[in-house]
C-alpha cells in the first residue's frame, strides 16, 4: 500500500472516529478505504472492473 495525506474537516475525522469506536472499522484508514472503494465502484467502474489504467505503481 501508499501513504497518501489528506486534509479533512474536524466533522469527518469525528465521523471516522465515531464509525472506529462503534467496532464498525478497525481504524479511520481502513474506513477511509471501504468510503474509497465504493466510490471509484459507483463512479468509474463497469461491473467490478475499473475503467481507468492503473498508474505506474513505482511512483
Amino acid at each position: 500500500m501508499r501513504l497518501i495525506t489528506v486534509k479533512m474537516s474536524d466533522i469527518y475525522v469525528n465521523g471516522l472516529d465515531k464509525l472506529v469506536e462503534s467496532g464498525m472499522y478497525p481504524s479511520r484508514s481502513e474506513a477511509i478505504r471501504v468510503a474509497i472503494r465504493d466510490l471509484l465502484r459507483r463512479e468509474l467502474w463497469i461491473d467490478g472492473v475499473p475503467v481507468i489504467e492503473e498508474s505506474n505503481p513505482n511512483r
